[in-house]
């Protein structure tokens, strides 16, 4: 395994001279769920004359993207690679704005979904443990993206990779051929109860992982068309043996975020947890500390961290002492943009 760094912070900045990054958001429809899925598609953009903030809250930051019409779209010359963008359990797509913007003012077209029963407002634990769905809405976003009239023909379908955060780690792995083992997912539950805050959510929900289908589970859900994964800090992968990575047809880049106490057991893929890295030894490996799981999200507002204590929610702005969440998210989208052919 290549391990590019164990503590990985510098500055960065967008190459000299991009445009910010624009955004569509839409809804189509999604037979497999029988209703609608909601995806935002990321592209590039050319002069533009007007900016706009996207994806801020009380809690979290803004980021700037370019405001609708006032930049031209790039030639369509099919020359863009393709990211799918998958999010973390009860996430959503604007949680990993920064990263999707970010790619595509360095030449990318990102697709990024909200899962339908696994995100922030639309939010099922049984229904949202049948991860397979979630490869499924990455595969119709795709299709839906090269039939689009106007970004398609920018779009280089034979360049597509995805990248997933949590949950939407383990749904970026299982796109390259990563299968998942039920009775071994049990079997971790079973052992890690409360410590390990996955195993906890689907107690505390009343959810049931034998009621799942165990063969969908543990079925190989790869798209073809994808060439590369970044999984990072990826769910589910407790149980897996070396039969689950024996259809892998890709390069993966593995991120790890945390040591020591800072690491979230249910996204740790170190040998002290599930031991994920040692079944894929040609993967890229990028290890930052300090940080933590919830430093992948959006940078946060000066009064984020007290308004998640008023509402007595997870600490998501707090991160480990010495951690520098800029630092961070400049560390993942750069390597990122190595990993993916970006410029």
């Amino acid at each position: 395994m290549f391990k590019i760094a164990l503590t990985f912070a510098f500055a960065f900045a967008t190459a000299a001279g991009a445009d910010p990054a624009a955004v569509r958001e839409m809804s189509i429809p999604a037979p497999h769920h029988g209703r609608d899925l909601e995806l935002a598609v990321y592209y590039p953009t050319l002069h533009a004359a007007d900016t706009r903030l996207f994806a801020g809250n009380p809690v979290f930051e803004s980021i700037t993207l370019a405001a609708d019409g006032s930049a031209a779209l790039p030639p369509p010359d099919g020359d863009y690679p393709v990211i799918l963008m998958s999010h973390g359990l009860g996430g959503h797509y604007r949680s990993l704005a920064w990263l999707a913007a970010g790619l595509a003012e360095k030449g990318a077209i990102v697709v990024a979904v909200n899962h339908p029963n696994s995100t922030f407002g639309d939010f099922n634990m049984q229904e949202g443990l049948q991860h397979w769905t979630r490869g499924q809405d990455l595969t119709l976003a795709l299709d839906f993206l090269l039939a689009d009239p106007d970004l398609g023909p920018m779009a280089d379908a034979s360049d597509v990779h995805v990248a997933g955060f949590s949950y939407g780690g383990w749904t970026a792995l299982s796109m390259i051929g990563v299968r998942g083992n039920l009775p071994g997912y049990i079997a971790h539950c079973a052992d890690y109860g409360a410590r390990s805050s996955h195993c906890a959510d689907i107690s505390r929900a009343g959810a049931d992982l034998a009621a799942l289908d165990a063969g969908l589970w543990g079925a190989n859900h790869a798209d073809p068309r994808v060439k590369s994964v970044m999984a990072i800090d990826p769910g589910l992968t407790y149980g897996l043996g070396p039969e689950a990575v024996a259809e892998v047809q890709g390069d993966i880049l593995l991120v790890t975020l945390g040591q020591g106490a800072d690491r979230l057991p249910a996204t740790d893929i170190s040998a002290k947890g599930s031991n994920l890295v040692a079944l894929l030894p040609a993967a890229e490996l990028l290890e930052i500390a300090p940080a933590a799981h919830f430093s992948m999200l959006p940078l946060c507002t000066a009064q984020g961290a007290a308004i998640l204590v008023e509402e007595q929610d997870d600490p998501v702005c707090t991160d480990p002492a010495g951690a520098d969440r800029v630092e961070i998210h400049a560390s993942v989208l750069a390597t990122a943009a190595t990993f993916f052919g970006l410029r």
